[in-house]
């Protein structure tokens, strides 16, 4: 059966309007807060609650459109079966779900803050040493999921929520898997950009495993110090390819103040090979505290 890949796009800022949703049994839909290619989120309340009570949760509800596409279903259903296992400060937690029929929903905290991704699009860059810390965080949740068996396969800034106070969390488990899964980017028919995505998630030849997700952390890593992805491309093949075959630029072609430790460490993430990139996320951990050390000394 032929798939389907969606060309590599940035989330759409989310307008300042109502926008109708099915109704999601229990909860109370407020406002429109975020929107992606599957599902909107909306700032909720429990059904319960007097109409004055300040919304407090995150319900993100399936599109009514996906509702006969059992792909997109299982998206819904794989982020309830991960993020009710699971509980990390920096990954996103499912507290309540809908998965059994439609309205297909789940429930989540509300955060306060926004995505990386959205800060990147309005020129807000972090120091390195900020960068190091949200990279830091991420490969914590990275290093909870591999504990616990998975890997989450879609690391990229839109997936990375960024709070006042500077704590991060990674969004968005429906691409989780486990390494031993039998699935690949060549036979999943509902994703979103590839600007981020590892080698071997783009070929047969090898598996994707939890380095798969270091190199996203890595290119997400490189866009934050450099301002800009590892790759661009002008169509989905040719990022694809360069993804496959190219080797990005310097980092500090662009950002000349970042240290050389930072970059090497950046690029070997994003080392075309696994073996030669760090084999878990806590090794990553580790290398990230010492590099956030060292920069927060030179301040």
């Amino acid at each position: 059966m032929s798939q389907t890949v969606s060309p590599p796009t940035r989330q759409a800022p989310v307008k300042n309007e109502s926008r109708p949703a099915a109704e999601t049994p229990g909860w109370k839909l407020v406002r429109l807060i975020g929107q992606g290619q599957l599902c909107r989120v909306y700032a909720a309340r429990p059904a319960s609650h007097p109409a004055n009570r300040p919304a407090g949760y995150a319900v993100k509800v399936l599109d009514e459109k996906w509702h006969g596409r059992p792909e997109a279903i299982d998206v819904v259903r794989r982020e309830a079966l991960v993020g009710k296992r699971l509980s990390h400060p920096n990954l996103i937690s499912v507290l309540a779900a809908h998965v059994g029929a439609p309205p297909y929903f789940l429930v989540m905290p509300l955060l306060a803050g926004t995505s990386l991704d959205r800060r990147l699009r309005r020129g807000e860059r972090p120091g390195v040493a900020v960068a190091l810390w949200i990279a830091r965080q991420v490969a914590q949740a990275l290093a909870a999921l591999e504990q616990a068996g998975w890997m989450h396969a879609d690391v990229k800034p839109s997936n990375i929520f960024f709070a006042p106070d500077g704590h991060a969390t990674l969004l968005d488990l429906g691409f989780a898997r486990q390494p031993a899964e039998e699935t690949s980017l060549a036979n999943r028919s509902v994703m979103g950009t590839i600007e981020y995505i590892a080698p071997e998630s783009i070929t047969s030849a090898l598996r994707p495993d939890v380095r798969s997700d270091i190199y996203s952390l890595g290119a997400t890593l490189y866009e934050l110090l450099a301002g800009r992805p590892p790759f661009m491309a002008g169509s989905l093949e040719q990022l694809v390819q360069m993804h496959r075959q190219a080797e990005p630029y310097p980092l500090r072609m662009f950002s000349p103040l970042v240290p050389t430790e930072v970059a090497g460490f950046t690029h070997q993430m994003l080392a075309k090979e696994p073996l030669r990139r760090p084999q878990t996320p806590q090794e990553v951990v580790g290398r990230l505290i010492e590099l956030e050390i060292a920069a927060f000394n030179m301040r």
